[in-house]
């Protein structure tokens, strides 16, 4: 009995946890809690003296069941059924017992001596125990010992669709159904959403709704304060597109955005929400699993602001490699990567991320003093349950922390989730056919200071990594502007300017007659201090466009460099009547201006 009130006593925390707007991740529905819905459950339903223990729905499998499962198994769940009801859970009951002995059930992949985790409330193995003890029985209802005990079956939960962070401030559904194809196994949309905010807000909250959640497996959410991302998908008649998310979307002030079923992220402290700019998009990448016919889908998103600028910002941290390159039948290729933090910092959340061959997922904090915190152990990864790991309490680390990675592959014929068979040569990409290695890291640092310090520390790290992403695409796709254009920006970031000028004037050669092309040309080769070209570049590109007025002004500051003073006047005299408002024109003007006057006379 002291052990049945333990359990008890977990399903109570649960509920309530629930109602302190943290949704676990497969925990109780905010609108009923377990007690509500079927009283104290006692152990194993058979009252003392009327025969052996056998565990029955009504008393024992009902309430776990809502506990662990509803989140996704209701009905218009993201799960193919529902288990709610004893007919349903019945029918089922081999199945459950199957799925809970190997733990493919509840999807919690994560060590349960990791964490812990919000929403972390994986099965016992009394638990696991009672299920199979259930459906080895024939799956009992339970009704008839309830009668027997004067007491009255529980009436079956109702399930509400509603938000479950409550009433979203603002909600934004794309406007155009997207029609899945019936056929395939894997597919993946980018969908790009304007928000229509006319000033600036502070979120607190997302709530994502997959608006077909039999197909919808996972999103992927990003924000784009650029046209890019809208550019593409303007591109393509249908809604959405098939593609790459451009660099320009991005997690917003170190924030995970995102959604796998049953996960709902709480509502952030209002000093830890993330500022909103208008004319920003949200940028949705949809994973779906066709159905056999085609379906119709329709994501929401709803967002909670908060009243105050927020006090504290985390920065999202990435560890990972983009030179993956696993060959044929491989079924152990490694990869690593560590970073050691320059400043003292609280780990808020990890996310994993990896595609189908990846089948042991670490990462771990050392210390300065050679101790060791686990962050994340994942020893049977599926890329089906990605996972945002939120910490009930934050990791605290000091400066000098070393935050490492270690994932194994298998590329072999056993590895039953191989998505090619026979195997094939994986490299790093992008496509679910394809492999990736990150693990993402959200960290707090204490003050202002240190998240200056951090960010500047941590980002020409990441920018090398990514480097490396975009060459492996450009071998790929070697005529895609973009993907010249992007990492010739990460080379000027990097100070490697040479390398930036290849690509761009590979754009270039690509699309002669863009100006855009030869201004971007004319700024690696003007970075890289040849200026002569740079000029030829700048005026390339006003020959096509004579009112680039960025154009003009660049090609003004390569002439004032030269000691060409009339010239470059008369080019910043050009950018203030293109731009007569502009201050920084005005400024320009007025420095070329004084510049010449200072110039010594022969």
């Amino acid at each position: 009995m002291k052990a049945w009130l333990v359990a008890i006593a977990v399903l109570v925390v649960v509920h309530d946890f629930s109602h302190a707007n943290v949704a676990p991740a497969f925990g109780v529905a905010p609108a009923f809690g377990v007690a509500q819905a079927f009283g104290v459950a006692q152990a194993f339903g058979v009252a003392q003296g009327l025969g052996p223990a056998v565990p029955v729905f009504t008393k024992d499998v009902a309430p776990l069941l809502v506990d662990r499962c509803a989140t996704c198994h209701h009905p218009g769940g993201s799960a193919p059924f529902s288990l709610l009801t004893y007919a349903d859970a019945k029918r089922h009951a081999s199945q459950i017992a199957v799925v809970t002995t190997n733990r493919f059930m509840p999807p919690w992949k994560a060590d349960p001596a990791d964490g812990p985790f919000v929403g972390q409330h994986p099965l016992s193995a009394g638990e696991i125990g009672m299920l199979r003890q259930w459906a080895d029985a024939g799956a009992p209802e339970g009704d008839a010992l309830r009668q027997a005990q004067g007491r009255r079956a529980p009436a079956s939960p109702v399930w509400t669709d509603g938000w479950q962070l409550g009433k979203p401030d603002l909600v934004i559904t794309l406007p155009q159904a997207y029609t899945l194809p019936a056929e395939g196994t894997d597919a993946f949309r980018i969908f790009v959403l304007p928000i229509p905010v006319a000033t600036a807000r502070f979120v607190r909250g997302l709530e994502f709704r997959p608006g077909n959640p039999k197909v919808v497996h996972h999103a992927n959410i990003r924000i784009d304060t650029t046209p890019a991302s809208r550019r593409l998908d303007e591109a393509d008649p249908a809604p959405g597109y098939d593609g790459l998310i451009p660099r320009s979307a991005t997690y917003p002030d170190g924030h995970f955005l995102g959604w796998t079923p049953g996960q709902v992220a709480p509502l952030l402290p209002n000093d830890l929400s993330w500022r909103l700019e208008k004319h920003t998009d949200l940028v949705v990448e949809l994973h779906m699993q066709p159905s056999g016919k085609p379906e119709q889908v329709s994501p929401s998103i709803g967002l909670y602001f908060g009243d105050t600028a927020p006090t504290r910002t985390p920065v999202m941290l990435r560890l990972g490699r983009q030179n993956i390159d696993i060959p044929a039948g491989d079924a152990n290729y490694t990869i690593t990567d560590s970073y050691t933090v320059p400043v003292d910092v609280e780990v808020e959340a990890v996310q994993p991320h990896a595609h189908y061959r990846a089948h042991d997922v670490r990462g771990e904090a050392t210390l300065p003093d050679g101790s060791k915190k686990a962050l994340i152990d994942i020893a049977d990864w599926d890329f089906r349950w990605q996972h945002v790991y939120r910490f009930v309490t934050p990791m605290r680390l000091p400066k000098g922390t070393t935050l490492s990675m270690r994932y194994t592959y298998d590329n072999s014929a056993a590895n039953a989730r191989n998505p090619q068979q026979p195997p094939a040569r994986a490299r790093w990409g992008q496509l679910s056919a394809e492999e990736m290695g990150d693990l993402w890291i959200q960290v707090v640092p204490r003050d202002g200071r240190d998240l200056d310090l951090l960010s500047r520390d941590f980002r020409p790290k990441v920018a090398a990594e990514d480097v490396r992403g975009y060459e492996s695409e450009i071998e790929k796709h070697p005529g895609d502007t973009g993907l010249h254009n992007d990492v010739a920006l990460l080379y000027l970031e990097l100070g490697r300017a040479d390398h930036a000028v290849a690509h761009f004037q590979t754009s270039v050669a690509l699309k002669p007659q863009s100006a855009v092309a030869h201004y971007n040309l004319g700024t690696a080769l003007t970075v890289g201090r040849r200026l002569d070209e740079a000029a030829g570049e700048y005026r390339e590109a006003l020959r096509i466009d004579p009112a680039y007025a960025n154009a003009h002004n660049n090609l003004g500051n390569v002439l004032l460099a030269q000691q060409r003073f009339d010239d470059a006047i008369r080019e910043f005299r050009e950018v203030v009547r293109l731009q007569p408002e502009s201050a920084a024109a005005k400024k320009n003007l007025a420095a070329a201006i004084a510049a010449a006057e200072k110039k010594p006379h022969d």
